[in-house]
């Protein structure tokens, strides 16, 4: 009797690649890298020129060509390619209006950088809204981040000067871009607002209504009356916007909190409250800043009014400023503190973002740009009200809504420059892939419009 030979073994499982573990990761990775490179320390002495985060965004810029070419299914919907590519109009005109070749190439890149390219990286980059709530995170993060070292400042007396005193929370921006910690606790605030409104499980949502509120100090000790005003505004809105009820319960752990801040522990109350009571006397008994800023802003007006279509050209305000400014402007601002010594720094914009572009674009490039921003505001709102009574979207929309809702509620004060530029750029494609793809309510698979599982989802609504 003979045996029967023994079954052939079967193969061994083959042993995951690490290319394959590649594929699943985020492409949205280098964008949070971007964020995360905003946690170095600026440069000391730096007059706001390109830093790492800006490299870095270049290259995401140029990966995601790549990327885009290598499967040229996914490209742009007709709609996102016209709302981003508006503003190329009235920059080109600008530019070529500009008093030199290299200051109007320079303007046109930085432009074109924060408010076209990057932004529609970042939405090509975005799959689903998982993606999208990375992002939000690394923006909470980022914040939490500056604002302890903020925090830290203050306690120490290791900040910018304010009042002959250094306590000014700057985070690691310095001395010479006192806004900058101001931007990031901002933005990081409204995200974790908006992830804790949002109907996602308890746990990151409790994480996150911890987060906004410790976030409420560093945005205090900033000593940002722009920052305070724009937050409080874009809050309020964000629990309109989630509803009643919710509204009332928010605001209640607010307002306690913040007396429990401020007036039980005394966390920079005396100082705190000349700040807030500064913002009324804006008109009555302006201070020098409140001056120069009203004296700026008339200046770009006489710059709008000399020409009136296309403006006096990108970069062109400094050249053009004293020209049309009262002697009520002043040199510039001192700046000191937090590791720098005394500066004078000159005033080279007129510290209002539709003013300038007014002043250097005219007509054509303000409402390029600013027709570019209410569309994707309608399209954001139109997106919340998809998800009002059901659907798992409700923290994007609310984190979308209020991003953009700050930036242009910021912009009536301040205009892009510094470090923290970047992350204009990239709230501007948080933004538009909601308001242009994600709020369809076709993303929220976990690998939609990737190059290895169909044509679903993402991909389809960019095609079409």
């Amino acid at each position: 009797m003979t045996l029967a030979p023994p079954p052939p073994l079967a193969p061994p499982p083959p042993l995951p690649l690490p290319l394959s573990r590649a594929r699943s990761l985020s492409p949205v990775l280098p964008v949070v890298a971007v964020v995360a490179l905003l946690a170095l320390p600026a440069s000391p002495g730096g007059e706001g020129g390109a830093g790492p985060a800006d490299a870095l965004s270049a290259l995401v810029v140029g990966w995601c060509v790549v990327r885009e070419l290598r499967h040229p299914r996914r490209r742009l919907s007709h709609s996102a390619a016209v709302v981003l590519g508006l503003p190329v109009v009235g920059l080109t005109l600008a530019a070529l209006n500009a008093s030199s070749p290299g200051a109007g190439l320079t303007g046109l890149g930085r432009y074109l950088q924060v408010f076209v390219l990057v932004p529609a990286a970042v939405l090509l980059l975005i799959r689903d809204r998982s993606d999208f709530r990375v992002l939000a995170w690394s923006f909470v993060g980022l914040a939490g981040w500056q604002g302890a070292v903020g925090v830290h400042q203050f306690v120490t007396g290791t900040g910018a000067s304010y009042q002959g005193e250094d306590i000014r929370a700057v985070g690691t921006f310095g001395s010479q871009d006192v806004m900058g910690m101001a931007t990031v606790v901002s933005f990081g605030l409204i995200c974790a607002v908006g992830l804790a409104l949002g109907r996602t499980s308890l746990r990151p949502r409790a994480i996150a209504a911890g987060f906004a509120l410790a976030l409420l100090v560093p945005l205090a000790l900033s000593f940002s009356r722009g920052a305070w005003i724009a937050t409080a505004l874009t809050c309020t809105l964000q629990l309109a916007l989630a509803g009643l009820r919710r509204a009332l319960k928010v605001g209640a752990a607010v307002v306690l909190s913040g007396v429990v801040l401020v007036g039980g522990f005394g966390v920079g109350s005396a100082m705190l409250q000349e700040r807030v009571s500064s913002i009324t006397q804006v008109a009555d008994a302006p201070d020098q800043s409140v001056t120069d800023r009203f004296t700026m802003w008339a200046a770009a007006v006489g710059m709008w009014r000399e020409q009136p279509l296309t403006g006096v050209g990108l970069k062109g305000f400094p050249e053009h400023r004293d020209a049309h400014a009262s002697l009520a402007l002043s040199s510039g601002s001192d700046t000191a503190g937090a590791g720098t010594g005394f500066v004078r720094q000159p005033l080279l914009s007129p510290h209002n973002m539709y003013l300038l572009i007014l002043g250097e674009q005219g007509l054509i490039g303000l409402l390029a740009l600013t027709g570019g921003w209410l569309a994707l505001l309608v399209c954001a709102l139109r997106g919340r009200l998809r998800v009002r009574d059901r659907g798992p979207g409700l923290d994007c929309a609310l984190v979308a809504c209020g991003l953009l809702i700050w930036q242009l509620i910021d912009f009536m004060y301040a205009d892009i420059g510094g470090p923290s530029t970047v992350l204009t750029a990239v709230v501007f494609g948080l933004v538009a892939w909601w308001a242009l793809v994600g709020s369809s309510g076709r993303s929220d698979g976990p690998h939609v419009g990737s190059s290895h599982g169909g044509s679903g989802g993402r991909e389809g609504a960019l095609a079409r």
